[in-house]
């Protein structure tokens, strides 16, 4: 859960993503320039110790030699001593002098019968301490070779080293090699100092480059919050926000064409709301004032109707048509008064728990003269068990035979397909016609109020342009969602789909709005 709120709280602010993609960057950046930076050091420092002690090396090596060639002429015992002082007494132990060095003096050939051993270590240094390869790259080289290494003291204490040597010769002994191994604790410690001080300063750094972008996105984020916020405010009705504005720099320019773009919005949502208020007040007080005479009429009508039988036929004609034009009126009427509701937003829903399937059953057999009349018939498939729903059984009849009545009219003598499907949460129902259909564009605009795709046809059939309309706002009033796809003379195909229980929400759409035999034809 802590994972997802931080993914959620990166993914929607700003300031956390301009930080955190500034102090990776910059991250990269130091690491980069100090490891570059301490590569440099650290060879330094190194070369420097290599060059100071392949120095050293050379001239203790000469003074050996020459002190070594001086005692052979004095004898075994004086040749014995001068190595002795030179290997063992001579170096400075490691570690209680801070340039220390211990030196090693080595056998190249094996010990041959009647020669005297003169290998020995200062302070007990094993042999190991000097590499097998650097000793064979002195045997083979006139030059001073090193090489690194580490001292193991008979105490345990372990030392790196840098082992420097040289051939060196004793008469009446033969080749000798001769190592001098220097201290690198010293370098060592210099370079975990040093290496620590470029840790130290890259986290410095970066929490520094980290506070400066958050100072300065911080000032530029904190406009678009503010203008961010105005924004929902608008959204939520209060059009009296306005940004604060200080200073005379882009942002204080910015604030200042956003106000100037609130108070337009503002003026053009009061015109439109007052523009709106009067419409509505029109139609609603229009669709009232014409019930009373329209009752009267009705009346009138009806009477004219029932005694059309002793009227001249001409006159009888023009009763039945007054009748049928004062249905047609009372149901646009109806119709007015509907949307009026809709647009006031006091639709309520009045939900009982009902079959669907009995419901559209029930439709469907009352419009069957209807569909003898266009020479056609509808198709039903439902699921076996009953559909129940929890919804508003007036509202849900007159979507499903605004619906049928639709896909009658245009059906072009050719069936009319009806499908309910249903989950334990959802409930969908589609009409199928395979008629005149609709191209894509009419689909977009087909709930619109008012808006036919062919007027002259419309009046010809007596629609008024607010059935589809009605049925949408319907539809979300128990929030569920109508759809309409359609091709031309390939057919329409319209999905309801509702939830289960009125104002819950839909899981899923449980039919394809594209039908399948169409797309098995494509």
């Amino acid at each position: 859960m802590r994972q997802r709120t931080r993914i959620a709280r990166f993914r929607n602010s700003l300031v956390v993503r301009v930080i955190l993609s500034t102090v990776v960057l910059c991250l990269g950046v130091v690491w980069l320039t100090g490891s570059a930076l301490y590569s440099q050091l650290s060879d330094g420092i190194k070369n420097v110790k290599i060059e100071s002690s392949v120095a050293e090396t050379r001239s203790t090596i000469f003074n050996a030699q020459y002190r070594i060639t001086l005692a052979s002429e004095s004898g075994e015992s004086a040749l014995r001593k001068a190595i002795e002082e030179i290997v063992v007494k001579s170096p400075s132990v490691i570690g209680t002098v801070v340039n220390g060095r211990e030196i090693a003096l080595l056998k190249s050939t094996s010990l041959k019968p009647g020669e005297i051993n003169y290998q020995s270590t200062s302070n007990l240094v094993p042999l190991e301490a000097v590499p097998n390869s650097l000793r064979q790259q002195v045997q083979r080289s006139d030059e001073a070779q090193w090489a690194y290494s580490s001292i193991q003291y008979p105490d345990g204490n372990v030392i790196p080293a840098l082992a420097v040597g040289e051939r060196i010769s004793i008469p009446g002994s033969g080749p000798y090699e001769m190592y001098l191994l220097f201290s690198l604790s010293s370098q060592n410690a210099t370079l975990e100092l040093l290496s620590r001080a470029l840790l130290i300063t890259g986290f410095a750094l970066l929490f520094l480059i980290g506070l400066i972008t958050w100072i300065v996105v911080r000032q530029v984020v904190r406009p678009v919050r503010e203008a961010a916020r105005i924004a929902e405010k608008f959204t939520q009705g209060d059009l009296a926000q306005r940004m604060q504005i200080r200073g005379n720099d882009e942002i204080a320019r910015l604030g200042t064409s956003f106000n100037e773009m609130a108070l337009s919005l503002q003026n053009q949502i009061t015109r439109l709301e007052n523009l709106s208020r009067v419409q509505q007040r029109f139609v609603s007080d229009v669709s009232h004032e014409l019930r009373t005479p329209l009752t009267t009429l009705r009346m009138a009508s009806s009477v004219i109707h029932s005694a059309r039988t002793s009227f001249d036929p001409t006159i009888a004609r023009s009763a039945e048509l007054l009748v049928a034009q004062l249905d047609r009126f009372e149901r646009l009427l109806e119709d007015l008064l509907e949307v009026s509701r809709f647009d006031a937003e006091v639709a309520i829903l009045d939900c009982v728990e009902f079959d669907l399937s009995t419901l559209v059953e029930r439709c469907i057999l009352d419009l069957n003269l209807v569909a003898e009349e266009k020479q056609t018939s509808i198709k039903l498939t439902k699921p076996q068990d009953p559909v129940l729903i929890y919804a508003d059984i007036r509202r849900v009849e007159r979507i499903l035979r605004n619906l049928l009545n639709n896909a009658l009219e245009y059906s072009d003598a050719k069936p009319v397909d009806v499908k309910i499907a249903a989950t334990e949460s959802d409930v969908a129902f589609a009409v199928r016609d395979h008629g005149v259909g609709l191209d894509q564009q009419t689909a977009m605009r087909v709930f619109d109020r008012f808006w036919r795709a062919d007027p002259s046809r419309a009046r010809v059939r007596g629609g008024t342009g607010l059935g589809l309309s009605i049925a949408l706002e319907d539809a979300r009033l128990h929030n569920g969602e109508l759809e309409a796809w359609g091709r031309p003379n390939v057919g329409a195909h319209f999905v309801l789909t509702l939830p289960r229980r009125a104002g819950n929400e839909i899981d899923a759409r449980l039919i394809r709005l594209v039908p399948e035999d169409y797309s098995s034809t494509k």
